[in-house]
């Protein structure tokens, strides 16, 4: 959804209003007690503020800023602010857990969450500022890919074996026993890496090592991305890159982030952010995305 507009994007999509969604909209939490979910007892808990997302700031019109105001975006109002995508991946293993942690405990959010089997879930309008990306908030969406993530030498030898087996197809996604089913929507789902190795790059000067993303993920990512260029044409099919055409593998200067329109990792818009790390096939992304359009 986009300005209260529909756009199919020819995958799963469950929406905050469906039974099964994610609604970043409440003020309530939503994984705790009851008797300790309410807008006092999450105040109490150090939440600072009931709301976990915010209006756009823009150089709209006078009219159109005050019917942003009132989250009354029109989409080609948007379409003037919008031409960022952000990707992340969620740390957090699953989408259900992404969503508890994001609402329940840090106060962020963001529009759109994609599951191990693909699901993608859709927590706000895309005309909400959602809080996912520090300066790149005013004119971006984002999505949080459900991954535990990229880790150095050293410390991925600790953390990856939690979450990654070997059985006899190859590697496959352990969910620790605290998760449970993790919540993903896809009844006995076995999650599998697109590429059976760990893969290893470097960025911003170091090196780490990372899972690939599922099969489903990348083609519900290709979907969704071809889905917001059509409604919101901004975010352009394209990815920072070198003089030599490379993905860059570090931050964009202030001038080179302002002047920059389409897909970014987490890690182009800050320093000390490595999401969606070194596994992320940007080439495979963008082949389906433009497929999918």
């Amino acid at each position: 959804m986009v300005a209260g507009r529909m756009f199919h994007t020819g995958v799963p999509v469950v929406l905050w209003t469906d039974v099964g969604g994610y609604d970043a909209y409440r003020v309530e939490r939503r994984f705790v007690p009851p008797e300790e979910a309410s807008w006092e007892a999450s105040a109490k808990a150090g939440l600072g503020t009931p709301n976990r997302y915010g209006v756009r700031k823009s150089t709209l019109t006078e009219e159109e800023q005050d019917r942003a105001r009132a989250g009354q975006w029109t989409l080609e109002s948007l379409r003037k602010v919008v031409n960022q995508f952000v990707i992340h991946y969620d740390v957090a293993g699953t989408s259900r857990n992404c969503f508890r942690v994001l609402h329940d405990f840090r106060c962020l959010s963001v529009h759109f969450m994609i599951d191990l089997d693909g699901t993608i879930y859709q927590t706000l309008d895309a005309k909400e500022r959602a809080w996912h990306a520090g300066e790149a908030n005013d004119r971006s969406v984002g999505v949080e890919i459900a991954q535990i993530g990229a880790y150095p030498i050293g410390e991925a030898e600790k953390v990856l074996p939690q979450w990654y087996a070997r059985d006899a197809f190859g590697t496959r996604i352990t969910l620790p026993a605290r998760l449970g089913d993790g919540g993903v929507r896809t009844q006995g789902f076995v999650g599998r890496p697109a590429r059976d190795e760990a893969i290893r790059g470097v960025l911003h000067g170091r090196e780490y090592v990372q899972y690939d993303f599922t099969p489903e993920q990348y083609r519900a990512l290709s979907h969704l991305t071809a889905a917001l260029h059509s409604a919101l044409p901004g975010i352009r099919l394209e990815v920072p890159r070198d003089g030599d055409g490379k993905v860059l593998t570090r931050a964009l200067s202030a001038e080179e982030l302002d002047g920059f329109s389409g897909l970014l990792g987490h890690c182009h818009v800050t320093a000390n952010k490595v999401d969606p790390g070194p596994a992320m096939d940007w080439e495979k992304l963008l082949t389906g995305a433009e497929r999918a359009r």
